[in-house]
């Protein structure tokens, strides 16, 4: 205990009396320089990423965060930073490499919460609205991964982990070095862990500038608040009168979790420690609950479906005295992804995507009339109310985020942050054109197509159908570190991106189509892409590559074996190669129960018997291209296992192919020198293969 004691209050030590850090070791601002104007993997990971915005009470300023890189140390550090609406007198708070971030205003603008991982330790902390005076005010064992003040900020709301299961320690209490677990239902593994530890919702009192009296709101319950993976303080709300606090949780465990969609919404009483499900009734997800600006309203995003994790984002709006629920977007043939409430307690802005470019509207609560506010070829992936107007990160297939600030009344954006400025006025970016393809059956497709830098149409290049994962996750201008077009088409190759069946933004019925007919028409869909383009003079039709992971992965491995010698070489990310084996291999069920159809020895259900009978690996007496596979061992969503039966197929079929493994890296790739290494032995198999 006093070691633990000890550890804690190093923890919240004051950089200045504990951590000997000097600026020059401190991660920061890249400023590369590029003499060509090509983009390289290097440059890639130099761009600084801006996080979360928030506007100070006296709405003159804004805070948010920004996370560098630095190769050499296969390291990130994120710092905090502020300036005012207009993006002048920009000026940054801390000077650490500490991962400052999550910072907040209180005390009316005149001092700054944040998080801090110091001794690796994550705590709330507070400084002055400069910068100074920096104070760790929470000792929170283990540390707190978000947090949230009150309203009338007496009290603090934060997310922190707590065991779930029995170790083997205390079952065996005389084998201490044992390593093996026992299990004894589903969800012993999520995402990327085993699951031993799960997020509860606490909060804590304010005393004499500490955090105290701490409480579980569900002390005793074995569920997650917010839900994992990706759940966090978006998903928990405070009342506007500081006495209740609203949680999403899905209040199930096992297979009862594995197989279900079904999160509520519960409003806790800080006064009698009571609970409600405000949302009982409702199958779907039910997350990110908003109260308005008087307290009087809560709006969430709500799916109607149990089981279906794609199902149409709907945004409801509860009134709180009566519990009526108004579904506002009935009318609006699209997901929601993100909202604010306007001050007049009746207008909301939210964040969707029509037709691959995420932009912002709002909406009224009493005619439920949308109104379109942005246009443009670029996705907003935030919005907040500031200035005299709306504060929204954007970002394309050209720039990486940036803060803007946006003209309700006709949708002009001005850029304030110009964190990346000194890099993009460096490089050449491709064309990024918008076509729409007629697809096999006579629709009409929007298809993204991205040039070389220096694009000459008298040239003949090799072209990259990309496969885009999901599967129903759309193909918009977002900016990635990994499947990014602009580092792809840097190495002198077009970029063919489709937005194929079962993507969101073209309405409910071309989302949903997917679901049953894996390899199916979605796989046409591809297929009418790069054929259209590839008639091109541009194209060089004898050198067309194909890429994509999860499932693009899958799509990848399945056109390995169906694509009638199109391609010359394919490459593979966490992709699905056994359907079979991935049905009885992945951790949250409801996925494949709905978009495979259920179990594939239920041979009364048709649907799955389709769905089965296109497993990749049913094709590969076909396969005939050579191929690479990439894929992280700690993927516990698509496991590794996917990858090294599709490698092998390849090779006992006399193929070329190449497997590139991460042992550190889940379905994604984020330590800087795996991205870096990513990006290079991508663009050296496909030279290899598409450039004579």
């Amino acid at each position: 205990m006093a070691i633990a004691c000890t550890a804690l209050m190093a923890s919240c030590n004051d950089e200045s009396k504990g951590d000997s850090t000097h600026l020059d070791s401190i991660i920061g601002k890249a400023s590369p320089t590029i003499e060509n104007g090509i983009m390289t993997p290097e440059v890639l990971h130099s761009f600084g990423r801006i996080g979360d915005v928030q506007v100070s009470p006296n709405n003159e300023e804004l805070l948010y965060h920004v996370t560098y890189v630095d190769i050499e140390k296969n390291k990130t550090n994120t710092e905090i930073f502020k300036m005012n609406v207009d993006g002048s007198e920009k000026k940054q708070l801390t000077f650490t490499n500490d991962h400052e971030s999550s910072a907040q205003w209180i005390d009316g603008g005149n001092k700054i919460a944040f998080l801090k991982n110091h001794e690796g330790s994550s705590q709330l902390w507070v400084m002055n609205a400069d910068g100074s005076g920096a104070e760790c005010i929470s000792d929170v064992e283990g540390g707190i991964s978000g947090f949230t003040y009150s309203p009338d900020e007496t009290k603090v709301m934060y997310v922190k982990k707590i065991k779930s299961v029995e170790t083997i320690a205390e079952r065996h209490p005389d084998l201490p070095n044992a390593t093996g677990r026992v299990v004894d239902d589903l969800m012993y593994k999520h995402w990327d862990h085993w699951v031993e530890e799960i997020p509860h919702t606490f909060y804590a009192t304010i005393k004499n500038g500490k955090l105290a009296d701490h409480v579980d709101l569900l002390e005793g319950e074995p569920y997650e608040a917010p839900l994992l993976p990706f759940g966090g303080t978006g998903d928990v709300a405070w009342s506007a009168d500081s006495k209740s606090i609203v949680y999403t949780s899905k209040k199930l465990t096992g297979r009862a979790y594995a197989e279900s969609t079904n999160s509520d919404l519960y409003m806790y009483s800080l006064e009698d420690r009571t609970t409600v499900n405000l949302t009982k009734g409702m199958m779907g997800y039910d997350v990110g609950p908003q109260f308005s600006h008087d307290g009087a309203y809560m709006a969430w995003l709500s799916m109607e479906r149990d089981g279906y994790e794609a199902d149409k984002n709907r945004l409801f709006v509860m009134n709180m005295a009566t519990k009526e629920k108004t579904y506002l977007t009935e009318n609006f043939d699209n997901n929601v992804d993100d909202f604010i409430w306007d001050t007049d307690n009746k207008t909301l802005y939210f964040v969707a995507v029509v037709e691959a470019k995420t932009q912002l509207f709002s909406i009224d609560m009493e005619t439920k009339e949308v109104t379109t506010l942005t246009s443009g070829k670029h996705d907003y992936i935030s919005v907040a109310l500031g200035g005299e107007g709306l504060i929204a990160k954007r970002q394309s297939m050209s720039q990486p985020a940036e803060i803007y600030s946006v003209n309700i009344s006709n949708g002009e954006a001005t850029e304030l942050s110009f964190e990346n400025k000194h890099i993009l006025d460096q490089l050449t970016m491709g064309e990024v054109e918008e076509r729409w393809i007629t697809t096999s059956d006579g629709k009409q497709m929007l298809t993204w197509v991205v040039y070389p830098p220096n694009f000459d149409a008298t040239k003949k290049y090799p072209t990259l159908l990309y496969c885009q994962g999901g599967p129903q996750s759309a193909v918009s201008q977002f900016w990635s570190y990994r499947w990014n077009f602009q580092m792809m088409v840097a190495n002198d190759y077009i970029v063919v991106a489709p937005n194929r069946r079962g993507l969101p933004g073209f309405g409910q019925e071309w989302n949903e189509q997917i679901s049953g007919d894996y390899g199916g028409q979605n796989m046409r869909d591809y297929l009418s892409a790069i054929d259209a383009l590839a008639k091109e003079p541009f194209v060089d039709e004898d050198n067309l590559g194909c890429t994509g992971a999860s499932y693009g992965g899958f799509s990848v491995f399945w056109l390995a074996g169906n694509h009638d010698n199109r391609f010359k070489a394919f490459l593979s990310h966490a992709g699905i190669f056994n359907l079979e084996a991935q049905y009885l291999e992945t951790e949250e069920l409801f996925f494949a129960n709905w978009d495979m159809g259920g179990p594939y020895w239920d041979k009364s259900n048709a649907t799955a018997q389709k769905t089965y009978a296109t497993s990749p690996h049913k094709f590969v007496d076909r396969w005939n291209t050579p191929i690479m596979i990439t894929h992280g061992e700690l993927d516990y969503r698509i496991l590794a296992s996917q990858g090294m039966m599709a490698f092998n197929a390849a090779k006992l079929k006399g193929l070329p192919a190449r497997m590139l493994l991460f042992p550190d890296e889940n379905h994604w790739i984020f330590q800087p020198q795996n991205g870096v290494l990513f990006q290079r032995e991508f663009a050296k198999w496909f030279d290899e293969w598409l450039k004579d």
